[in-house]
């Protein structure tokens, strides 16, 4: 029991031996462990304390730099709030002057369609005034060539009035110096006329002579039975083709040779009215012609008539 005791007790101080000798270790170590570990934080702490310093360094350099900054911002602040003071103003400038371009736009737009009008309207009437212009130029053209016309016409009609005038007064003295004062034609009418029975200007149209006259209060001594003498001849005196009855006749006691395209006897009374009909035996040229009616005693009657 005494030795159970003993070695009990053997064993619990060898255990007690075994626990001192690691407490002492681990002391041991763990002092070493303590150095270390003072000696890393005291190495640390150096770093930190230099690392502070420039942390501290740097946060008065930034807080340096965040005055400068504040500084900027109230200044771009205040810049801004002109700016957008100035923005605004410029973008209700902009605005209206948006409006007046737009406005301005359709003005000129207006006035561009409205000038595009008068450009077409100016075009319109300058073709129309060149067509009037053509027409006027050609109209011209013929009005020169109508006034050469005219002035040859009027040359010829001076010529033919001349003419016309000579063969009047040619008449009317030999109506003064062969007609009777009481014995001669009133109403003396003469008449052209083409084929058909139309009166007729044209030269190449006329195929016949008529002629007509009225006798009126024929005094006895001339009444009876009369030869009447249808005389034509041209502005010169010449007979026209187909004069182929010869006469004389007696005038104021005067004998008067005649070329008659007609003759026929009458039986003349107080009052009558005769005419003569004569075919033509060709066509009469241009220009003017007297026709003449005579008895044997003298001219009853003259009158002129003119073909072209």
């Amino acid at each position: 029991m005494e030795n159970e005791q003993n070695n009990n007790s053997k064993r619990i101080l060898i255990i007690l031996a075994i626990l001192l000798g690691l407490g002492a270790i681990g002391a041991a170590g763990w002092g070493v462990s303590q150095q270390k570990a003072k000696a890393t934080l005291q190495s640390e702490n150096q770093v930190m304390s230099q690392e502070l310093g420039g942390l501290n360094e740097l946060k008065e350099e930034l807080a340096a730099q965040v005055d400068s900054l504040e500084s900027a911002y109230q200044s771009l602040a205040s810049e801004n709030e002109s700016l957008q003071g100035s923005l605004a103003n410029a973008q209700s400038t902009l605005t209206r002057k948006d409006a007046e371009i737009k406005a301005s736009k359709s003005n000129r737009l207006g006035e561009v369609n409205g000038l595009k009008g008068e450009i077409q309207q100016l075009l319109a009437e300058k073709a129309e005034l060149e067509n009037v212009i053509g027409d006027l130029r050609a109209e011209n053209e013929s009005l020169k060539e109508r006034t050469g016309q005219l002035e040859r016409d009027l040359s010829t009609v001076r010529t033919e009035n001349t003419s016309l005038g000579n063969l009047n007064k040619t008449m009317q003295g030999e109506l003064k110096r062969l007609t009777l004062a009481n014995f001669k034609a009133s109403g003396f009418q003469v008449e052209v006329e083409a084929r058909k029975p139309k009166a007729t200007a044209s030269s190449g149209k006329a195929r016949r002579v008529k002629v007509s006259f009225d006798l009126v209060d024929v005094p006895q001594e001339y009444q009876g039975l009369r030869p009447l003498f249808l005389v034509i001849t041209d502005d010169k005196g010449v007979p026209i083709q187909g004069s182929n009855i010869q006469s004389k006749v007696v005038v104021n006691g005067a004998a008067m040779d005649l070329m008659a395209v007609k003759a026929k006897d009458v039986n003349i009374t107080a009052t009558q009215r005769l005419s003569f009909s004569h075919e033509l035996e060709e066509k009469l040229r241009d220009g003017f012609y007297r026709v003449s009616v005579f008895t044997d005693i003298g001219m009853l009657g003259a009158s002129s008539f003119r073909l072209q």
